[in-house]
């Protein structure tokens, strides 16, 4: 089910306040791991990073594949 949209300000990113390329996109940066787990699955262990970036708060971090 669809649900309507409703705006929040706080969603909203100025575009001074980062640098947008041309393409439409912009790069962050991590700040601070907040929690490392291995996911098995099958036969197979999956590490997990939860990463918080420079522009979002706690409740939106990431959970991410560690990079080896």
């Amino acid at each position: 089910m669809l649900r309507r949209y409703r705006s929040y300000p706080l969603y909203v990113i100025s575009p001074s306040e980062i640098e947008i390329r041309s393409d439409m996109s912009f790069e962050e940066e991590p700040i601070h791991i907040l929690a490392r787990e291995v996911q098995e699955l099958g036969n197979k262990n999956i590490p997990l990073v939860k990463v918080l970036w420079n522009r979002h708060g706690i409740e939106e971090a990431t959970e991410s594949l560690k990079n080896q």
